[in-house]
């Protein structure tokens, strides 16, 4: 049954995401209520309540679910079981089992590994006495990744030796991880999709530039054969169907020798589709609502060539960015998320780029980045 504007959506998380999602419902006419611990949070200060609490305080999650119409989630680490229990009182999307294997690579593998999905070689790490025949199996140089809470690069350690994957797994606190095979990149490529019970759109395939493991820049549509980015396509709605998906859904690829491999999958929408609130008929933010309140699809087409830029805190080392900078270009569109306090490598803001070719669009996305990187550096002497 369709949820019509008017009606009350929640949102489990206040971040960027959740802020985004916040704008699109509301601007389609539905209230909003977010669901976050933080005071002042990005989603909270623009939805219509924000339910201060923890994420798995019961009374809050039923005082939620009792005013929602339907509730969702700005990220993957909401405990799958706080979906559950919500599901008593609403309409939950994503579910609990599609979060929870999200939130868990050995899961996450395991999903692709029995699905048929191409990944790269991994094995799972329990104690330090996988080490050894893990090493034997994936081969040098790895990456060891926390199964849960690792984000951004964090979580991750990259290792050359049997003494370096020691040290990585005591660092990591001993919990489980995957290692995972460190594969010579073609590029790194991702594609965002939007599924109800019935109706399925796929926007098209954004090449991503990471730096320090954080995504520094997408540029779409990607520059990769039309054969190669149908493929990505093409597995990336069929994870969605054979989770039975209904929600928004980033599928992260590494091309390596021009074939695509699975790296990780996101249960909302994702850093790599901001692009689509400029240059796409409907965006990843309205697609959410939509999956949620299961309205009929808006088109994913692309309208235009662009270059998403991430602006992260370590602009803000010595006060607000100079916005004239990034104002004198008429086809850049800022996206401030709101958040009072800038650290290194916090995501505070994007720029989407727009031009009539990749080339333009992609200038105009270098020439921001390095004016604004110029001042901050040009700060710092000071």
């Amino acid at each position: 049954m369709m949820i019509l504007p008017g009606k009350t959506l929640g949102m489990l998380g206040g971040g960027q995401l959740g802020r985004m999602f916040t704008m699109s419902a509301r601007t389609m006419g539905y209230k909003v209520i977010v669901l976050d611990p933080a005071d002042n949070c990005p989603a909270g200060e623009i939805a219509n309540f924000h339910i201060k609490a923890d994420y798995e305080n019961k009374e809050a999650l039923a005082e939620l679910g009792h005013k929602c119409d339907a509730v969702t989630t700005e990220f993957e680490n909401v405990p799958a079981e706080t979906l559950r229990y919500l599901t008593a009182f609403t309409q939950v999307h994503p579910t609990a089992s599609n979060v929870a294997i999200a939130q868990d690579r050995m899961l996450e593998k395991q999903f692709m590994k029995e699905n048929g999905f191409p990944i790269g070689p991994y094995t799972n790490i329990t104690s330090h006495s996988d080490i050894l025949s893990a090493l034997t199996s994936v081969g040098l140089p790895s990456v060891l990744k926390l199964c849960r809470l690792g984000y951004d690069g964090k979580g991750q350690t990259i290792i050359f030796n049997e003494a370096e994957a020691h040290n990585a797994f005591d660092s990591l606190g001993r919990k489980p991880c995957v290692m995972e095979k460190l594969l010579t990149l073609d590029a790194e490529v991702s594609v965002i999709v939007a599924r109800t019970h019935n109706e399925t759109e796929v926007y098209p395939v954004s090449e991503n530039r990471h730096v320090n493991a954080i995504l520094d820049m997408s540029i779409v549509p990607a520059r990769i054969e039309r054969k190669l980015a149908e493929e990505v396509r093409s597995i990336a709605v069929n994870i969605t169907h054979k989770m039975n998906y209904q929600g928004v859904m980033g599928v992260e690829f590494f091309i390596v020798a021009g074939k695509p491999y699975v790296n990780e999958i996101a249960p909302r929408p994702h850093n790599s589709g901001h692009y689509t609130q400029d240059a796409c008929i409907t965006s990843q933010f309205e697609q959410q609502v939509r999956t949620l309140c299961s309205l009929p699809l808006g088109s994913s087409s692309l309208l235009t060539p662009v270059v998403m830029i991430n602006l992260l805190g370590d602009l803000w080392s010595h006060g607000e960015p100079d916005w004239r900078k990034v104002f004198t270009h008429p086809q850049a569109k800022l996206h401030l998320y709101g958040k009072h306090t800038a650290r290194p490598g916090r995501k505070m803001a994007h720029i989407n780029c727009i031009g009539n070719s990749i080339k333009n669009a992609l200038a105009t996305a270098e020439e921001i980045k390095q004016t604004l990187s110029r001042n901050t550096s040009l700060a710092n002497n000071f």
